[in-house]
């Protein structure tokens, strides 16, 4: 965190087949090792296998409400006051909200038990659109957590 000034944020070019941002963001945070065309043929093929399982529904906007649905309204943040470190609720930015959702949509898909990372995150994405799956129960933690903590709601900084 620089203490001069505020760095600012880069522009994400929306992605080349369905010119979206989100689905851009999504890719980029896929990556290993710098590889994005593996990234793309994972998020690709998985928007494929949504296609094929749900035939009504268009892949990109099963996306966009799985994502939706995962970002994490408030949080806890580790406040020390007066010797005792206190789990205090905070407003989650919505820049982290999105970066969260993203993350948990991807460690909780690399869980599950299909045979190919497109067949596993296919079946999270479906998962998070009807609000089930590990992405929804770790959201739905953070959330308990705040709740239990609402009394310590006054040390927010």
């Amino acid at each position: 965190m620089p203490r001069r000034r505020e760095i600012a944020k880069r522009e994400v070019l929306p992605d080349p087949k369905y010119n979206n941002r989100l689905v851009a963001k999504f890719i980029n945070n896929l990556l290993k090792c710098g590889k994005k065309s593996t990234a793309e043929s994972i998020l690709y093929g998985a928007f494929d296998i949504i296609e094929n399982k749900m035939k009504d529904a268009v892949p990109v906007e099963v996306f966009e409400k799985a994502v939706s649905n995962v970002k994490p309204i408030i949080e806890v943040k580790s406040r020390r006051v007066g010797g005792s470190t206190y789990q205090v609720p905070t407003e989650v930015n919505p820049s982290r909200r999105m970066a969260l959702g993203i993350r948990w949509l991807i460690a909780n898909a690399k869980e599950r038990s299909e045979k190919t990372m497109r067949e596993k995150l296919a079946g999270e994405l479906i998962d998070a659109a009807n609000n089930r799956g590990g992405a929804i129960k770790k959201r739905e933690a953070v959330h308990k957590m705040a709740e239990a903590n609402k009394a310590f709601a006054h040390y927010r900084f």
